[in-house]
């Protein structure tokens, strides 16, 4: 099987046999445009262009025949389509900001609460309506080209499939989502100017829904460049953080902790939940039964890689950070870091409008303290909303970690010193040059093509 996570910073592929082992890994990078403070484009071409890239490679690696691949993706990121379902300028990913307005308009004519009961999101300027919103308002030439919503992982299973389609977890960054009916909600889709039936009067048309597990054959067109055979099963797939909480093995009654540009904190119950302020967001497990309890803390190993590259340091992935972090004593010599460097937070706090914050600066100061202080804020944002998940019976709950630092075993130990948890993750090790610590969700989407 071959799995392929279509992440924020590039996209991660596996092969994987018939007992679940990961026989060949690879990964190629595209990059964010922030054109502007607080946007944050991709090109999707880039995307089918990584693809083929990751297959490639995995194929030279390794030599058996897939049965099928499955598929994984950031959400949510907004593709507008026209009418032949080809990308209609830059999508724009959920590290963007600009519809906050849009956003808070959705809630204000539907009702925030009640929003959130329909749909288990508390709809900000992130979701994919609010952002249609926005083009319709400021980029009308470019709207009244748009014909189909699609999210990333949406258009990457169009692009090698020819069906444009997506499963309930992905739908849910959509905003006009139903989780008691399964369905898009009517009277949403109203409110946000889209349409469940195909475009209708100047009204963009939402993918059909499918199950995570829904199976279409590769098209002639896309198997050409990818090396594959036509009519290879590819498997529709869903949200990374549930999918890659399959990936982890976690199941209802643990708690997922996927680090990558953003953490997501996912506690996995046997039913839906609702948080009475709405901390935290409701989505249908992908693979499995159930439902995940989602926390996303927005800026993480983005944040790392950030101050990696304003320390000079030689990599870009946050682990360099990681390391100098480690050298600093505990307190990091009362030097404090705010993490919020995504331009808001949808962790326990949900707040558009935090920012980063360093105090405590002194002419002591370091490196290694800063890069502490700033680990030290992740950790504390991951204690609280662990902590918001007890009242969710999830008190004792194991932690499985995946992602950036679940192969060291002191960031293993800064998570369980944080939260007072059992903290376990993948068994160490790598493939291709690819710690297996970070390839869940991509794993999660070649297990989901194995069924």
């Amino acid at each position: 099987m071959i799995g392929l996570d279509l992440g924020t910073s590039g996209l991660k592929g596996v092969a994987v046999g018939g007992d679940g082992t990961c026989l060949a890994a690879a990964r190629c990078a595209y990059p964010t445009h922030r054109t502007a403070p607080g946007r944050a484009e991709q090109d999707p071409t880039d995307w089918v262009a990584a693809a083929r890239r990751v297959v490639a490679t995995l194929r030279a690696t390794w030599q058996g025949t897939p049965l099928a691949i499955g598929l994984t993706g950031m959400i949510p990121t907004l593709v507008p389509l026209d009418g032949s379902h080809r990308p209609v300028g830059p999508a724009i990913t959920w590290e963007d900001g600009r519809a906050e307005a849009e956003g808070l308009a959705l809630r204000a004519e539907v009702g925030g609460d009640r929003l959130y009961r329909i749909t288990g999101q508390w709809v900000d300027g992130r979701y994919l309506a609010p952002m249609h919103s926005w083009l319709a308002a400021q980029e009308p030439a470019r709207a009244a080209r748009i014909r189909w919503l699609a999210s990333a992982r949406d258009h990457l299973f169009r692009w090698l499939t020819g069906v444009l389609a997506t499963d309930p977890s992905t739908a849910t960054g959509f905003g006009t989502y139903a989780l008691a009916t399964g369905g898009w909600d009517p009277e949403l889709c109203a409110a946000a100017g889209v349409s469940a039936a195909g475009p209708v009067g100047g009204r963009p048309g939402l993918p059909e829904l499918r199950p995570a597990r829904w199976l279409a054959p590769l098209r002639p067109e896309a198997a050409g460049g990818l090396g594959l055979e036509a009519g290879l099963p590819v498997a529709l797939g869903g949200a990374d953080s549930v999918v890659g909480a399959l990936g982890l093995g976690a199941a209802p009654g643990d708690i997922a902790h996927l680090a990558g540009s953003s953490t997501v904190i996912l506690g996995l119950s046997g039913e839906p939940r609702f948080e009475p302020d709405h901390r935290w967001l409701v989505t249908p497990l992908a693979g499995q039964a159930g439902w995940g309890l989602e926390m996303d803390l927005l800026a993480t190993g983005s944040a790392l890689g950030w101050l990696g590259g304003l320390l000079g340091l030689p990599d870009s992935t946050g682990a360099g950070a990681v390391a100098l972090a480690a050298t600093a004593e505990a307190g990091a010599g009362g030097t404090v870091f705010l993490p919020h460097l995504g331009g808001g937070e949808q962790g326990a706090l949900w707040d558009p409008d935090l920012r980063g914050v360093v105090g405590g600066l002194t002419l002591a100061t370091g490196r290694a303290q800063l890069a502490r202080a700033l680990v030290d804020g992740i950790l504390v944002e991951t204690r609280r909303c662990t902590e918001l998940l007890c009242a969710a019976g999830l008190a004792d709950a194991p932690i499985h970690v995946g992602g950036w630092g679940a192969d060291d075993p002191t960031v293993l130990q800064w998570v369980a010193d944080a939260t007072g948890r059992t903290v376990g993750a993948p068994a160490p090790g790598s493939v291709g040059g690819e710690a297996l610590s970070g390839l869940a969700s991509a794993l999660g989407a070649a297990r989901l093509a194995a069924a």
